[in-house]
């Protein structure tokens, strides 16, 4: 799997309603749309909307699924930080183009949480989008910390 012939799941503009039951609503959150990638070889990957490498600057997150995930994995999802009760957009901001010393600051500071509930692939799984929330609690049960 190539990481840069991947795209998230996005919005896009309608000009008008689909037939009730062809969509689905996802909350929107204040945080980096991201592919998180465990490859066959174990390596980690976590992506942007635009094919910029956020795994650096989130580390933490790539960590966890390094540890938690034993197998190949594509995860479409939200990366976002809680500050004082609420999502602070502003802490994910100051990991970016940062050095690893600083991050780890950020990190031990702020801890970036991982949000899915689409299992985008996995071995053994066809391609495409699998109705996945059952999947991704079922994948995450087993995690040391929630991801």
């Amino acid at each position: 799997m190539v990481m840069s012939d991947l795209a998230p799941i996005l919005a896009e503009p309608v000009a008008e309603l689909p037939v009730a039951g062809a969509y689905a609503f996802e909350t929107k959150w204040d945080g980096f749309r991201c592919l998180l990638h465990r490859a066959d070889d174990g390596t980690i990957r976590l992506q942007s909307r635009r094919g910029t490498s956020l795994t650096t600057a989130f580390s933490d997150i790539a960590e966890a699924a390094e540890r938690d995930f034993p197998e190949e994995i594509l995860l479409d999802g939200e990366v976002v930080i809680w500050h004082d009760g609420r999502l602070d957009f502003g802490r994910l901001q100051r990991r970016l183009n940062r050095k690893a010393a600083t991050v780890r600051r950020e990190i031990a500071q702020s801890p970036a949480h991982y949000v899915t509930g689409v299992r985008a692939g996995s071995s053994g799984l066809s391609a495409g989008v699998i109705d996945g929330s059952q999947q991704v609690e079922d994948l995450c049960s087993g995690c040391h910390t929630v991801v």
